[in-house]
């Protein structure tokens, strides 16, 4: 492969034009005869027993060409893209063949490319620390997590439905007086207070006891995933079957004994809070880095293209289908159960996209201004790392990253650091 030239002709899009050999170009021609051979008959010979040239003279010299062409072109725009230095983004490509012969190819390529980026006043970003104080009352609500875990549900006949409560319903919506689609279920578990359902709904089931009949209002959210419902103001009919509630075990010693190594209540408290610390040491990390991120896409300069949105939102989706196919689930499948299309399912990864590609490109720029540039030996590491992580074979995971990708990981983290151990926090108001 030869760069013959390198021109923007407009923002974010290059015309490369690319000579390949005839040598490289006939060993792909025979490359497709070889494949496609077994499929083409002439009169004289068995199917799959033509040669080559008898094919070429019957349908014209050009019969493969094409298909060798879609063979060679992706890795020399690759390869044509890197030696001009331009990165180039995964995008639908404008190719014009200029020269098609036993000399060789001649191909025109219009590509995108990533977008020139500046960034500045990336040091001294401020955030808002998170609070790494534990308090007894978040010790306690651990401890009843775990006495939760370890008690019995009991049915309640002696009050009504509090907060926490799992509650046993039939319910019917409305809409104008008409019973909707998806609105309607006979004893289902609800428990009380966990988001499950729309704003106010679970409200207002508390104050009932079992036995009742009662109609409550609400009104769906405004991003609601079907469309016929954002916004709209229903009637629910709810039956209210049965209460339940968790029997708690008692907290002593015995009980610390049967859940955790410690013997006593205090043992088992002081852990638990170097535990919680530990947590929330994490979470303020995690918290600050969210805050710099945030900070950097607003300071990012750059025209990106479209493109780079639309790659990372098919990475997201590809990552969420591989954790439902972990669960025994397929992505198509989950789609019908949620109502959601194909491109609402898109719109809902777009702005965690957009946040994802804007902090990428900005971390790059700032490890080559910080001259934070991984070496072989960084990337050698990393991909013994990765090894390990898997268990498997380095060769393996060389196979599946390129060594390039690797480096902008290690560069976008190194970064990272550099902008979080420059970080100030913000001064109280």
């Amino acid at each position: 492969m030869t760069l013959k030239s390198s021109n923007k002709v407009e923002t974010n899009r290059y015309e490369l034009v690319v000579e390949i050999d005839g040598e490289t170009f006939m060993k792909a021609v025979e490359a497709v005869y070889k494949r496609q051979a077994k499929n083409i008959a002439l009169p004289g010979f068995r199917k799959g027993k033509a040669p080559r040239r008898l094919i070429e003279k019957e349908y014209g010299e050009g019969v493969f060409y094409e298909d060798a062409i879609k063979d060679l072109y992706p890795a020399a725009i690759v390869e044509a893209s890197e030696e001009a230095g331009l990165e180039i983004v995964r995008d639908h490509v404008d190719l014009d063949i200029e020269k098609a012969d036993r000399d060789g190819l001649v191909l025109k390529a219009v590509i995108t490319v990533e977008p020139e980026v500046s960034i500045k006043d990336y040091k001294g970003i401020e955030y808002t620390p998170a609070s790494l104080e534990v308090t007894d009352v978040d010790i306690d609500e651990e401890i009843k997590k775990v006495q939760k875990r370890n008690g019995r549900l009991v049915t309640v006949e002696d009050r009504a439905a509090e907060n926490d409560d799992i509650t046993v319903i039939d319910f019917k919506g409305f809409l104008d007086g008409e019973a909707f689609d998806g609105g309607s279920a006979e004893n289902y578990s609800l428990t009380l207070g966990s988001g499950a359902f729309i704003p106010g709904f679970e409200e207002q089931i508390i104050g009932h006891k079992a036995g009742e009949e009662f109609t409550i209002d609400v009104t769906f959210p405004e991003n609601y995933q079907a469309d016929e419902l954002k916004g709209k103001s229903v009637q629910f009919e709810i039956k209210l079957h049965e209460i339940k509630t968790h029997e708690l075990p008692e907290l002593d010693d015995e009980f610390v004994k049967d859940v955790s190594e410690f013997d006593t209540v205090d043992e088992y408290k002081a852990d638990l809070k170097t535990k919680l610390e530990e947590t929330r040491k994490t979470e303020a990390e995690n918290n600050k880095e969210a805050q710099i991120a945030e900070k950097l896409t607003e300071l990012l300069e750059a025209e990106i293209p479209e493109a780079m949105f639309e790659n990372r939102i098919d990475g997201i989706i590809d990552e969420f289908s591989m954790n439902l196919r972990s669960q025994g689930l397929d992505i198509n499948t989950y789609m019908q159960y949620t109502g959601l299309t194909e491109e609402k399912l898109r719109d809902t990864y777009r702005d965690r996209a957009e946040s994802q590609v804007k902090v990428g490109l900005a971390l790059r720029k700032i490890a080559e201004l910080e001259g934070l540039k991984a070496s072989d030996e960084d990337i050698e590491n990393k991909y013994s790392e990765l090894a390990e992580s898997y268990k498997v074979d380095v060769s393996r995971v060389k196979a599946a990253f390129a060594a390039k990708d690797i480096a902008k990981d290690i560069e976008a983290d190194r970064a990272m650091n550099f902008v979080k151990e420059n970080a100030v926090e913000k001064a109280d108001s």
